[in-house]
């Protein structure tokens, strides 16, 4: 959907593709210079409710996405992804990366270039991704939801995010609390990053350390 800067009602602009119901939408970016969106659809066969399936089962039905404003028509460019979750456009606009949540991965998709349509592994992660956003140096910040083989006693901290470079490396880690599961993290040139977490009812401003 879209909504205009001043609010308002939401247009839908996209409810299916390629005649196939969209029942899990999750990931998007905008390309700011052609109006492009990208998207995901994390799920054929589960909805957003029933998120733990789509892991649990090892679904590979997610697809990525492009919606064309300019002709109002949304096309498929990957299927048969596992869990596609979060979803940026790389700074030069070749490639997007994108969160496998239940295989803890990222991934490259190229939408220019000799490697066009093609998908690849990116980054291994110690935790299962939710978003990913530019971190403004050319890599990515990927939230993640809680680390692999998470266990629910002892102690009381756990990997919330890490920074990735372009080539897939992590350069970076944040830790928080347990009872915290981030959704996203945005850094702002002020030094600021803004993290969003669906269990917490506010978004949270985070300082690094000196």
């Amino acid at each position: 959907m879209c909504v205009g800067p001043g609010g308002g009602e939401a247009t839908v602009l996209v409810n299916s593709v390629d005649g196939i119901p969209l029942r899990f939408t999750n990931g998007v970016d905008v390309d700011q210079a052609t109006g492009q969106v990208y998207f995901t659809d994390s799920s054929m066969n589960y909805n957003r409710a029933q998120h733990e399936m789509v892991t649990r089962t090892g679904d590979s039905t997610g697809r990525l996405m492009m919606y064309d404003p300019r002709t109002s028509h949304a096309t498929v460019l990957q299927h048969d992804i596992t869990y596609p979750n979060g979803v940026s456009l790389s700074t030069d606009r070749s490639h997007l990366v994108v969160a496998s949540t239940g295989p803890c991965k990222l991934l490259r998709h190229w939408i220019k270039g000799p490697d066009a349509g093609r998908t690849e592994p990116l980054a291994d992660l110690p935790g299962y991704p939710d978003n990913v956003r530019p971190d403004g140096r050319g890599g990515y910040w990927v939230a993640l939801h809680r680390e692999k083989n998470e266990l629910p006693f002892g102690r009381d901290s756990h990997r919330l995010a890490v920074r990735v470079d372009a080539y897939g490396n992590i350069l970076e880690e944040m830790k928080g609390p347990k009872s915290v599961r981030s959704t996203e993290i945005i850094e702002r040139p002020n030094g600021k990053m803004y993290m969003g977490s669906v269990e917490l009812p506010y978004v949270s401003v985070v300082k690094r350390n000196k």
